[in-house]
């Protein structure tokens, strides 16, 4: 019997991932160590965290986005091939106004004034790809029901959008696509990858947020009547995406041959789901059950939409008046309420695109990292 041998891994040259001791970046340099032969540079506003150790030869740096004669210097230094942008502030919810403000303004620098200067920067030094971190949110007004919803799909207007992160995500991307074979940079191409609502090790919302009903015993309560289809998408699965991504333009820029349209990489965006849309509350109850929960749903109080988001209105107007914030919103029960799932078959189709790690395990790997975290934690405030 012949041995099994080792697939050959792809060549990427030299890749910069912007954003690389972040959630998704660190997940990106994992799978280029694991999977692709290249030199591996990361640039982030801190390098701290999420770090490979030495003998895996990663570049860091500490670099500033939203300045271009910061991060220059550093483009010109490496010399990258492929640049993977993931850079990005945390989504988070309403807030107060005076905060709103703030985090909008921190949202509209990084998101899209930082995201301009990335384009120059790879303009200005001959980068051959650029992978852009973009959101599905951007053809989601959190409201409205999305039903296999593919790239065909229009991006939601400002004036309709009710996130402006969303909004910055959008206003970005649109950014990026107008770089791929501009007159200032013909060689440069570019592409968007959209992931849909990403969970996995690290995560500081999805997971986090939907243990903290477990450990503060509020299972019993469901937001709508489950019968809303979701997408999830493990994080390592979204990695594997702006890979195949970056390799597609790679191998783009080495061809004198356009692809035609029906295989067309550079220019275009890229849906990228776990292709398992599961119910709302099927999920969270997956995730407590990886948790340790032995309870079924015969304890769980339903409570329509409609009677959830009256509740929510007094509840957020109460708090208002003492001065108080609360976790129980009128947009918590429209997003845990509505229906949205996406198609990625133009992922498949383009990309080659298929989840390397199963929902459930995705689960399981996420929520066995974060009981580890929280042991550790404990460890040390024992200590």
């Amino acid at each position: 019997m012949a041995p099994v041998t080792a697939p050959q891994k792809k060549t990427l040259g030299k890749v910069l991932v912007i954003g690389g001791c972040g959630f998704l970046g660190h997940h990106i340099v994992d799978l280029l160590l694991e999977s692709y032969k290249c030199t591996i540079s990361v640039l982030d506003l801190r390098t701290t965290r999420n770090r490979r150790p030495d003998s895996d030869n990663v570049q860091y740096f500490d670099s500033d986005i939203t300045s271009l004669s910061s991060i220059l210097p550093i483009f010109e230094k490496i010399k990258p091939d492929i640049v993977i942008h993931t850079a990005s502030p945390v989504a988070v919810g309403e807030s107060s106004e005076s905060k709103a403000k703030l985090r909008n303004a921190m949202y509209k620098k990084v998101n899209v004034d930082g995201t301009q200067c990335v384009i120059e920067a790879c303009q200005k030094t001959d980068v051959k790809g650029l992978v852009y971190t973009s959101s599905a949110s951007v053809i989601s007004d959190t409201e409205t029901d999305l039903v296999n919803a593919d790239e065909r799909w229009p991006v939601v207007p400002a004036k309709n959008q009710k996130e402006y992160y969303s909004t910055t995500k959008a206003i970005a991307e649109s950014h990026v696509l107008a770089a791929n074979r501009s007159p200032t940079s013909p060689s440069l191409l570019t592409c968007a990858i959209r992931p849909a609502a990403i969970f996995g090790e690290g995560d500081v919302q999805v997971i986090p947020g939907t243990l903290s009903a477990y450990t503060t015993n509020k299972t019993g309560f469901q937001l709508g009547d489950n019968n809303n289809l979701f997408d999830f998408t493990y994080v390592r699965n979204i990695a594997h995406a702006h890979l195949l991504a970056a390799y597609a333009l790679r191998v783009t820029s080495q061809t004198s041959i356009a692809p035609l349209d029906h295989e067309k990489v550079d220019g275009e965006v890229f849906i990228i789901t776990n292709d398992q849309p599961v119910y709302f509350w099927d999920f969270a109850r997956a995730v407590w059950k990886a948790a340790g929960n032995q309870k079924g749903t015969e304890h769980v109080w339903v409570i329509g939409k409609d009677v959830g988001l009256v509740l929510a209105t007094v509840v957020e107007w109460g708090t208002w008046l003492v001065g108080r914030d609360t976790p129980f919103k009128r947009r918590i029960v429209r997003f845990s309420s509505m229906t949205r799932y996406y198609d990625c078959s133009k992922a498949k189709r383009r990309l080659g695109y298929r989840p390397i790690v199963s929902l459930q395990e995705g689960i399981q790997r996420a929520v066995a990292y974060w009981l580890e975290e929280q042991k550790s934690e404990g460890e040390k405030k024992g200590q």
